[in-house]
């Protein structure tokens, strides 16, 4: 499986050509993924090849790269959204998972909760369906009228399909607890969102190797 990500890197050109060699960047990528900082990836890295934390983050944030998602029917979708800190400001973090293969569709972020945020985000989740599929969704006030707007169906489920996305969102809560739920300085909500998008892909990587 290794070979095959550094085959599909190569071929992506997702990183700039170095010195370093591309087996030791994916270890480092897949080290930080699985919960060290970035200072503690560079300095495990160094016992194979000296690498800064500043590298170790450039690496990480390529895999963006690699978040591709086809357009296809689904049957039903889960949505919901939790908080982050942008700096010292609060955002939400918007996923939506088909409830059938337990694929992100999309993520996104917004300062505030309501019916335009889930219009906008959900918009963006339809391009990857060729149908109308089925929205699934606790009982937030701001989904129905921007789930019926779409001409979508809506329902509201605490359990059942909808832990789809819940499941996402637990071991990527507990990731960031890693720094306090709290991006850092000079992040944006675009760095953000390629933060996250890395992170999915590496999500599924992680599963195929183990």
């Amino acid at each position: 499986m290794l070979n095959e990500i550094v085959k599909i890197c190569e071929h992506k050109k997702i990183f700039k050509r170095n010195k370093k060699g591309i087996e030791t960047k994916i270890l480092g990528v897949l080290l930080y993924h699985r919960g060290l900082s970035y200072r503690d990836t560079s300095k495990i890295l160094g016992v194979i090849e000296p690498s800064s934390y500043e590298a170790v983050h450039y690496w990480y944030k390529q895999f963006k790269e690699l978040f591709i998602v086809s357009c296809k029917d689904r049957r039903a979708i889960a949505l919901d959204e939790t908080k982050v800190k942008l700096e010292s400001k609060q955002v939400f973090l918007w996923t939506a998972v088909d409830v059938d293969s337990h694929e992100v569709l999309g993520v996104y972020i917004s300062t505030t909760r309501t019916g335009l945020d889930t219009y906008s985000f959900m918009r963006k989740v339809l391009r990857f369906c060729s149908n109308k599929p089925l929205i699934k969704g606790d009982g937030a006030t701001w989904y129905p009228w921007a789930i019926q707007r779409l001409g979508l169906e809506f329902e509201h489920e605490t359990f059942g399909e909808r832990n789809a996305v819940e499941q996402w969102y637990s071991p990527f809560k507990h990731r960031v607890k890693r720094f306090w739920k709290r991006f850092p300085y000079h992040s944006t909500s675009d760095s953000i969102l390629g933060w996250c998008f890395s992170y999915i892909v590496l999500s599924k990587i992680w599963r195929c190797l183990f």
